[in-house]
């Protein structure tokens, strides 16, 4: 055990410079130990006396133990303090001890001594005076009534006149010589010292009252006194005590009159009395001391009481024993095992009912009492015995989750995974007297976890084996697995898919919806339900159907996530097709809609007037029995006419012979709604297309009475039909040819790619065969034909090398990639190199960006533009060509074709050449346009019409600008998707 040096208890409060010393020194290395040891009498005692002003000492035990106050310390020799604290009586007395021992004896027997005006010799402030005190010896009782020490109250009644004389002979410090001149003249200064007395006990900081006679007579009581029992000096002094505290005699007088029958003290230790205070009656907790006064001849003629409240340090230990209470109560009702062990040993104090049931299998005579290290001796094998002594030395605590632990209980040798914590218990010195051990068995929930690992071994062995692209990710969201499908898929291996993300093989216009979707699952459990597009090895994207759901473990903890892909594209390309028919069949519903809207309304006049339909009432056999104005409007019978007779009458005679009026009436009959159209007979023998609708008419008890009927004349809605049908078929064979029309457009374009310009390559050879070969043959005038022929020749070779680009712009398939245009220009650049260097030009590229386009046909567009600004240069300068990129808002660029709230690119290419006169700035884009000689400038005049093409293609338009002499400018705006 630890010493309680440096620790601070209740009793050792107060006391200036003899309480801290007290609370400093290290008593457990004397007779009387560790003061959280102490018996209650002596921690009391000790209280007592450290906030008294009158001096006292305390000899405790067989060998008595001194402790003693600062009035006290005042009349120690100097060379004693502090050494007699915690020293033996007999050590610090040897002089007199021989006058001493023989009155601690008769104390120690029960007996009260009383010496008076003893005469000490103090140095004060450095002289020596003579000094008289009175030293009372009263015994102190534990609290099985055994007498464990001695105290020792000493009150000075020097005399304010009396001094030192230089012949005087004294013992010294605690000299009790009882020299008869010096009693005497303490007797004459007798009524000095009881005034000096008095004052002091009205002085002391504890409640003090003297009792004189057998009725208790209050002689004198001090204000703390006082203030305990809530009274007023002048209702006390001179009185009986039960007069003044009815309600204290029935525990305190028997007390009192032990005392005054057989001398004894009476220390009572927090004693409860019901006080009247404030007019209220409370139970107040007091420690009091009754002691005997005597008088010279031994007679005890009163008591003196030394008493002090204690009522909060009671309801503090009241308080602790109550927390402890509820403490262990905690652990008997916690639904978490624990255990309490004590002590180096590991003593099992107390444990709850589940540790006993669910986790040691024991009985608790079997475990309480006993070192846990006992009951399970195979704790000492494993790391758990180890444990205990660190966490009990160090006093730090441990846990640890999903433990192995091997327990023999009743059941015999069993593995469990724990999660536990060891906490050391530390006591007010901090000293750690235990360890709290708290355990939860998690072996189910880790043999799940495992059963689940072993089943995701299998289960990636199982998808390794499927076509389906299968992947996992932790609960965080992190992709960790796919299998050897989306490998295959996607050209990439584990390694690339770990750097480079699985965001890597999505489509880059479905990534922020991607994130978006699997963010909400993982926040919030949800299963994941995707479409997007998948990057196949061959650079082609697509369609891939996602799904993910979490795995969880029987506390419903999601574990991991299981996702699957699969590939939709063959089942979107068919909803693209029922997408467009079913807009069409939308927009015919909504014709429909529109029509059923209208005869609505018209129903509505009908209520009062209706001629544009016929509404009839049948009886259930199918007679009229009305006709409105609409019936005779459209069937051209009058009411007189047709009531009383079959509605079959206006059926064709085909319908009457196949029973449809019947079959229309049974169906209203049976379903209460029969919907019909077909041809109808009028009157004059005439049919027209009706649209006939039959509902069944009931009673109040649902029996059906009657029919009505309404029929719609859909004539003209029948014949627009046919008509559209018919302009439909005809809208077919007009495709069909557009068809054969494009095959052989395209053959006239092989044709032009190969059978065309190979007679003019025979041209271009056999002339320039003729020209290096006839030459010197050749007359002036025929060498100038020649070479015209070579120059039409190659003109007409670029023309259709010009009209066969013109004519792919527009049949290309669009596939938009995101390009760096700084990479065409820089191509562009290397084609045209040697013009570039023919005529020193500088092409400077301004600002440049990356845009989704069809990159080869932007690189046909640069290249047309690059050349013309090269081919249009001005012969007294170097070209010069500046290419600028931005991409803003269509707001941004102030122009009126552009949706001012779309992203746009605008590409501008500015030269310094030869330009153009502006009126021309729209004609220049048409096909075989020159605004110059060709003669000067070669060209067919399709390359700014293949330029206009290649931007409509991207949905965008071009601009030119330019003025004569002084350059031109093109500004290319498309959407930046």
């Amino acid at each position: 055990m630890k010493n309680s040096k440096n620790k601070t208890h209740y009793f050792l409060e107060g006391g200036d410079e003899m309480g801290k010393l007290i609370r400093e020194k290290d008593w457990s290395k004397t007779p009387i130990g560790n003061p959280e040891n102490w018996p209650s009498s002596l921690k009391t005692m000790v209280s007592v006396m450290l906030n008294n002003p009158f001096g006292m000492i305390i000899a405790w035990g067989k060998q008595p133990t001194q402790i003693y106050n600062d009035a006290y310390r005042l009349i120690l020799e100097e060379t004693k303090h502090p050494h007699t604290l915690g020293n033996n009586s007999s050590e610090n007395f040897q002089k007199i001890w021989n006058v001493i021992q023989p009155m601690f004896n008769d104390v120690l027997k029960g007996k009260t001594i009383l010496q008076t005006a003893v005469l000490l010799e103090l140095n004060k402030n450095g002289v020596k005076e003579e000094c008289y005190f009175d030293f009372a010896y009263s015994p102190i009782k534990t609290e099985d009534g055994t007498i464990g020490g001695i105290l020792v109250t000493v009150v000075e009644t020097t005399p304010n006149n009396h001094k030192i004389t230089a012949n005087k002979t004294v013992y010294g410090s605690m000299n009790t010589s009882t020299n008869l001149t010096e009693l005497n003249i303490a007797k004459k200064k007798g009524e000095d010292a009881e005034k000096r007395f008095r004052n002091t006990v009205k002085q002391a900081p504890t409640g003090i009252t003297i009792l004189r006679g057998k009725d208790f007579i209050v002689e004198i009581a001090n204000d703390i006194y006082l203030q305990l029992i809530d009274k007023r000096e002048k209702n006390v002094i001179g009185k009986p005590l039960f007069t003044v505290l009815p309600e204290a005699r029935d525990a305190v007088e028997p007390l009192l009159n032990n005392v005054l029958n057989t001398g004894k003290p009476y220390h009572g230790i927090d004693y409860p009395i019901k006080v009247n205070r404030y007019g209220k009656e409370e139970l107040t907790y007091f420690d009091f001391l009754y002691s005997p006064l005597r008088e010279d001849d031994g007679t005890i003629s009163g008591i003196i009481v030394t008493a002090n409240e204690v009522t909060k340090s009671v309801k503090s230990k009241h308080f602790i024993a109550e927390s402890e209470k509820q403490f262990r109560n905690i652990i008997m009702n916690s639904p978490i095992p624990m255990t309490i062990l004590k002590g180096k040993d590991y003593k099992i104090e107390i444990a709850n009912k589940i540790m006993f049931e669910k986790i040691w299998r024991k009985t608790e005579k079997e475990v309480i009492g006993k070192s846990i290290l006992t009951v399970f001796p195979e704790l000492k094998e494993q790391k758990y015995a180890e444990l205990l002594n660190r966490v009990f030395t160090t006093g730090i605590t441990h846990r640890e989750n999903e433990s192995v632990a091997f327990v023999e209980s009743n059941d015999g040798m069993k593995k469990f995974y724990l999660d536990f914590e060891y906490a050391p218990i530390l006591e007010n010195d901090g000293e750690i007297s235990g360890i709290m051990i708290t355990v939860n068995d998690v072996t189910s929930k880790v043999e799940d976890r495992i059963k689940l690992e072993d089943n995701e071994k299998k289960f990636r062995l199982l998808a390794d084996s499927m076509p389906q692209h299968i992947w996992t990710s932790d609960i965080n969201g992190n992709l960790n697995y796919f299998n050897q499908s989306v490998f295959n898929f996607s050209g990439l291996n584990n390694d690339d898919l770990n750097r480079l993300g699985w965001l890597h093989i999505v489509h880059p216009d479905d990534r922020e919806k991607n994130i978006e979707t699997w963010t909400n699952s993982i926040i919030t459990g949800n299963d994941f339900l995707l479409e997007h597009r998948f990057l196949r090895h061959d650079g082609e994207y697509r369609w891939q159907l996602s799904r993910a759901k979490p795995q969880k473990d029987i506390d419903g903890k999601i574990l991991m996530w299981v996702g699957t892909s699969t590939d939709i594209q063959d089942q979107k390309n068919f909803l693209t097709e029922l997408e467009k028919q079913v807009k069409q069949r939308t927009k015919e519903l909504q014709l429909l809609n529109l029509n059923l809207k209208n005869s609505e309304e018209r129903y509505h006049l009908m209520v009062e007037e209706v001629q544009d339909y016929v509404i009839l009432y049948l009886n259930s056999d199918g007679i009229v029995e009305n006709w409105n104005r609409g019936a005779q409007k459209i069937k051209g019978y009058k009411s007189e006419e047709i009531i009383g007779k079959s509605f079959s009458v206006f059926y064709t005679e085909n319908d009457k012979k196949n029973n449809l009026p019947q079959q229309l009436l049974n169906k209203a009959y049976t379903t209460g709604r029969a919907v019909q159209e077909g041809w109808r007979v009028r009157k004059n023998k005439t049919h027209f297309w009706a649209s006939v609708v039959i509902t069944a008419v009931h009673n109040d008890i649902n029996e059906v009475i009657g029919f009505s009927k309404v029929t719609h004349d859909l004539t003209e809605k029948k014949i627009a039909e046919d008509t559209l049908r018919n302009n439909a078929e005809e809208l077919q064979q007009k495709n069909d040819i557009l068809e054969k029309m494009n095959k052989e457009l395209q053959s006239f374009a092989y044709i032009s790619s190969h059978d065309l310009q190979e007679p003019l390559r025979k041209i271009q050879t056999f002339s320039s065969q003729i020209l290096e070969k006839e030459h010197e043959n050749l007359s002036e005038n025929g060498k100038d034909k020649f070479q015209r022929m070579q120059s039409a020749a190659r003109r007409m070779q670029t023309l259709i090398e010009d009209l066969l680009a013109y004519s792919r712009t527009s049949t290309t398939e669009k596939k938009l990639e995101i390009t760096d245009l700084n990479t065409i220009v820089e191509d562009v650049k290397d084609d045209l190199s040697d013009e570039i260097a023919s005529k020193n030009a500088t092409i400077e590229i301004i600002e440049i960006c990356k845009v989704k386009i069809i990159p080869f046909q932007f690189r046909q567009l640069l290249y047309n533009l690059i050349s013309n600004s090269i081919k249009f240069s001005s012969e007294n300068e170097r070209p010069y060509i500046k290419i600028f990129c931005k991409i803003a808002k269509g707001k941004d660029f102030n122009h009126s074709k552009l949706n001012p709230n779309l992203d746009y690119c605008n590409i501008k290419i500015c030269d310094n050449g030869i330009g153009f006169d502006q009126q021309y700035g729209e004609r220049i884009f048409e096909v075989f346009q020159r605004l110059h000689g060709k003669e000067k400038y070669l060209g067919t005049g399709i390359g700014l019409a293949i330029v206009k093409k290649i931007v409509e293609n991207h949905d965008g338009f071009i601009t030119a600008s330019g003025e004569v002499n002084k350059g031109a400018s093109f500004d290319i705006y498309f959407p930046s998707v």
